[in-house]
């Protein structure tokens, strides 16, 4: 089990390995496991970067960012303008039905509403708009429809987990509760807390995963 001083050393090396971090520019405290990041970057991709960065050190077991985006001067842009680039990159996603998504932006804050039927689309959508210039930030407020009745859900969950040798199935509790899935029980690793979170939401009709899966390194 590593140490807090241990997970931070982790985490300040793989944020200098990730070539698209100016690591400089953020600090980093851990405290039982729980990692905080500070700092100013110049763009909302490279925050959420360094949010991925955390989550793939073994022996993190959350993560609080306190990042600030400070545009530089070519960088900004106007609400308008990262509206309208934003509404022509979501039409010409393939992955996305014409006009699903809604576009909403303040001060470079852009906001996606509207209805889609798989996660993997809500989170093409987030994709496609977090790397433009300009954007401070990205809130997805996009609900997905059921597609399919959700009797056969917490069956079709607990297979994936069993196949994906990662995760022990039997550490984890599945409930279904109408289109939510509640995930609760302990494991290893982040790494295989994500992995039961992505089968929660790779199972069509499913609008809300609700992750209480602790880790223990």
């Amino acid at each position: 089990m590593k140490t807090d001083h241990q997970v931070q050393q982790d985490v300040i090396q793989e944020l200098h390995w990730e070539p698209s971090i100016d690591s400089t520019q953020i600090g980093v405290a851990v405290k039982d496991g729980i990692v905080t990041l500070t700092g100013d970057v110049g763009s909302y991709a490279e925050k959420w970067d360094a949010e991925l960065v955390c989550q793939r050190i073994q022996g993190v077991r959350g993560t609080a960012i306190e990042i600030q985006v400070t545009l530089p001067g070519a960088s900004q842009r106007s609400d308008t303008d990262i509206a309208r680039t934003a509404e022509n990159i979501l039409q010409w996603a393939t992955v996305l039905p014409v006009e699903a998504i809604k576009v909403q932006v303040e001060k470079g804050w852009i906001t996606l509403t509207g209805d889609v039927e798989w996660d993997y689309q809500r989170q093409a959508a987030s994709r496609a708009v977090r790397h433009l210039m300009g954007v401070t930030g990205v809130s997805d407020q996009i609900s997905i429809k059921p597609a399919v009745s959700l009797s056969a859900v917490k069956t079709d969950i607990e297979a994936a987990l069993k196949r994906r040798a990662a995760v022990d199935a039997h550490d984890i509790s599945v409930e279904v509760k109408g289109s939510d899935i509640f995930l609760t029980g302990t494991i290893h690793s982040w790494q295989d807390r994500e992995l039961a979170r992505r089968s929660a939401w790779n199972t069509p009709g499913v609008r809300n995963v609700f992750d209480n899966i602790t880790v223990v390194n």
